[in-house]
């Protein structure tokens, strides 16, 4: 039986294709399958039109030993992968009358008469094994083609994920001669991905020398840096050892500018520190509008560690909910740390924290000056260790308030340290 080592993944339908509908399906079964230790050797986005399925997939399963269609299975004329799929192989279509039952079950159980299309959703290729769909009617398909192994599986997530992982990972599994890839994840904030790499590089260009090869990839997003280092082979215990080496060795020469290795986000650790101490925290906001708290609110169960927050643009509200004082407003402006240190204090008194944490700037597009520029971000903590910093953040007006929650979060990390 061949090995599974390398797979594409076709994603169908045309709504992807746009700016309003995103394929999170790949970026799961991308996971999924590194773990298997089968490496993903490319993905395609497909419209609904059956020439361009037929030619894509012909493609894919003369490249790779595991091809993953994801949509294309609903009861409509659109939904054309059995088609193309079967037209490839040269399957024929039969109607399978167990499927047909089990739709019919399904519409009658809420009261309805299924409709003719859905026996479109019947329609097996040849040889193919059927994989039940125990959160909708379209049912997935799974085919043996010259030792390569084919997967049809529904569109929708909540359908995709426990099909996948109840009838496909197995077998999967079973075809990978006991090969797995184990992944860790060090995050870092507070340092450009040139920092990071000035730093790491002379570590990780090391790893590949070693009998288990680590491989590591850098990726920056808005306020953070991330490590990726990852590992193959067959003994996990042993890959487990290496990776662990890897992430102290890196974890030694970036320093306290890693907040975490075991894959939690910054607002978890935070999270941590404050549920560990008994404190809670209160945030107060003008340009971030509330998205310092959301990252908070985020992580489960931190109802025991969040108070509550302001979200203060206007000035007035500076004044009324939080307490600075408008001498000061008007002294050093809004965008200000007098003003920042005075908005954390008063959120941490009047909503009884013990750790206030405010953000006031300027994030554009508009509203900057030549001394303070868009981009100009103040933020301050208070409790018991106070302190205040002014930040000139990149880019546009996203990428700015993303990197001012971040740098909020990552000073209240440092006065839990």
């Amino acid at each position: 039986m061949r090995r599974l080592d390398r797979a594409e993944i076709i994603a169908a339908g045309s709504e992807l294709l746009t700016p309003h509908r995103l394929d999170t399906n790949s970026l799961y079964l991308t996971g999924r399958l590194n773990e298997l230790g089968v490496v993903l050797a490319g993905k395609c986005v497909v419209g609904d039109d059956r020439r361009a399925m037929a030619e894509v997939f012909g493609q894919a399963i003369a490249r790779a030993d595991l091809v993953i269609v994801t949509g294309g299975l609903g009861p409509t004329a659109d939904d054309v992968t059995r088609d193309a799929v079967s037209e490839v192989l040269g399957r024929t279509l039969e109607e399978n009358q167990e499927i047909l039952t089990a739709i019919r079950q399904r519409f009658e159980r809420r009261g309805l008469k299924m409709p003719e299309v859905n026996r479109r959703q019947a329609l097996v290729p040849s040889g193919a094994v059927v994989l039940a769909n125990a959160f909708g009617t379209a049912p997935g398909l799974l085919l043996e083609v010259d030792s390569r192994m084919v997967v049809l599986l529904p569109g929708p997530p909540r359908e995709l994920r426990p099909m996948f992982e109840t009838h496909v990972e197995p077998r999967i599994a079973a075809r990978t001669g006991g090969r797995r890839v184990l992944r860790r994840v060090i995050k870092i904030t507070g340092r450009s991905e040139s920092q990071v790499e000035e730093l790491a590089f002379p570590v990780y260009s090391t790893f590949g020398t070693s009998d288990a090869p680590v491989e590591t990839t850098i990726l920056a997003a808005p306020g953070q840096i991330e490590l990726h280092v990852s590992a193959a082979g067959s003994d996990v215990t042993a890959l487990a050892r290496t990776l662990e080496d890897a992430v102290a060795r890196l974890q030694a020469v970036v320093g306290d500018a890693v907040f975490s290795t075991d894959g939690r986000s910054l607002e978890a650790v935070v999270g941590a520190g404050l549920k560990a101490r008994g404190w809670k925290i209160a945030a107060a906001e003008s340009c971030t509008g509330g998205g310092l708290l959301s990252r908070l609110t985020d992580v489960p169960g931190s109802s025991a560690w969040v108070q509550g927050g302001v979200i203060a643009y206007a000035n007035d509200v500076k004044v009324e909910q939080l307490g600075v004082p408008t001498t000061v407003i008007a002294a050093h402006g809004a965008v200000s740390e007098p003003v920042a240190q005075a908005m954390a204090e008063g959120v941490r008194e009047r909503l009884r924290a013990d750790v206030g944490v405010a953000i006031t700037g300027i994030a554009g597009p508009e509203g900057g000056s030549a001394e303070k520029p868009v981009g100009t971000v103040v933020i301050a903590t208070s409790g018991t260790r106070a302190a205040v910093r002014t930040f000139l953040f990149p880019g546009d007006r996203e990428a700015i308030r993303r990197f001012a929650t971040t740098a909020a979060l990552e000073m209240v990390r440092q006065t839990l340290s």
